[in-house]
């Protein structure tokens, strides 16, 4: 059985916002870095959404690509062996290439940002960055640029008496409002995406921290300890701990 039918047999009512292109068909993404790990990374968690990945390591090989596949959306890494983005999407958009593209890069200067936005960019974020954080810009270009429609209407995760409201960021357990930090309601969405699904420490620190994030696993401990406090605090525990594994999270029996 792979994991999205056991996810659906164990928790059929934890869902998620899915974005589609206006045919039904799965939105088209292309990851454009020379960093293996981090276009890896990128196109699990671009996968998870249900979106087609396609990669290049390139300028040269991204235009190809992009020519190819048409994508919706392209993640585009300033600093490339061969020509740089803002040359790659300069000559996409002589092209007519018009969907958005974030550009992705290391450099963190206000004169780095107006180029790229100059060059035809529609957003810009730094190394290290939050996984979350860019799929969720992802997501709001697409939005914006009419290139998807959501496949359901219900923004909420649901897991027992809990339940995660991704579009309002509000969180409730059995109909108690329970406030959260940024960083403790992106840790709770994950989990809640993957219930009765045991998550490592290294799979956490990937999807709700910054990619290299250079802390030790204890922050994911420290987090997880405050997430507890809120959520399970006087009532049966949903927040496990599974030893020398992970951590899951569960209906309370």
């Amino acid at each position: 059985m792979n994991d999205r039918a056991q996810q659906s047999q164990t928790s059929p009512s934890a869902q998620k916002t899915v974005l589609r292109r206006p045919d039904g068909s799965p939105i088209r993404v292309l990851v454009v870095d020379d960093e293996t790990t981090l276009t890896d990374l990128l196109s699990m968690a671009l996968h998870y959404e249900d979106w087609e990945v396609r990669t290049a390591a390139t300028g040269h090989e991204a235009l190809t690509r992009a020519r190819e596949f048409s994508p919706d959306v392209m993640v585009l890494d300033v600093m490339l062996p061969d020509i740089d983005g803002l040359q790659v999407l300069g000559r996409l958009r002589a092209d007519g290439y018009d969907a958005p593209v974030l550009f992705l890069t290391a450099k963190d200067s206000l004169d780095d940002r107006i180029a790229g936005l100059t060059a035809g960019g529609d957003d810009y974020v730094t190394k290290p960055f939050s996984l979350e954080e860019l799929v969720a810009r992802l997501r709001g270009l697409l939005r914006r640029s009419r290139a998807a429609i959501v496949d359901s209407s219900d923004p909420r995760l649901i897991v027992g008496d809990l339940m995660l409201d991704e579009d309002s960021y509000e969180v409730q357990r059995s109909g108690e409002n329970i406030s959260l930090t940024a960083t403790e309601f992106e840790l709770l969405r994950f989990l809640m995406r993957n219930p009765r699904r045991v998550l490592s420490k290294a799979q956490i620190l990937d999807r709700v921290w910054s990619y290299d994030f250079g802390g030790s696993s204890s922050v994911v401990e420290l987090y997880i300890s405050y997430l507890r406090k809120k959520i399970d605090a006087g009532r049966e525990p949903m927040i496990h701990t599974v030893r020398g594994a992970g951590y899951m999270v569960k209906a309370a029996t």
